[in-house]
């Protein structure tokens, strides 16, 4: 398994997630499995987003394709990391 990881800060959530929701990069159609979205307790403008994807070949492509679609130059998206991919080494839950 492998992840997609990102983090900005966005003017307005709202507007943003609005944009989000509409999948402008194909995340679905990339193969991502699910995603996770968290905000900082201190500033909910700051947004971390986590991506799984099946293989880091299908996260490296989404990674370019998310680049190449431009939705990390939107006005009002400051972007502080990433895309990065990252191979899970291990997961373990309690």
């Amino acid at each position: 398994m492998a992840i997609v990881l990102l983090n900005f800060e966005v003017e307005d959530y709202d507007a943003w997630k609005s944009m989000f929701d509409g999948d402008p990069a194909g995340r679905k159609e990339s193969g991502a499995t699910n995603y996770a979205i968290s905000r900082a307790a201190d500033n909910p403008n700051d947004v971390f987003i986590r991506l799984e994807f099946p293989s880091v070949d299908q996260a490296k492509a989404f990674r370019q394709r998310l680049i190449d679609s431009g939705a990390l130059d939107r006005a009002g998206t400051k972007v502080k990391m990433g895309p990065v991919v990252a191979e899970v080494a291990e997961t373990v839950t309690y």
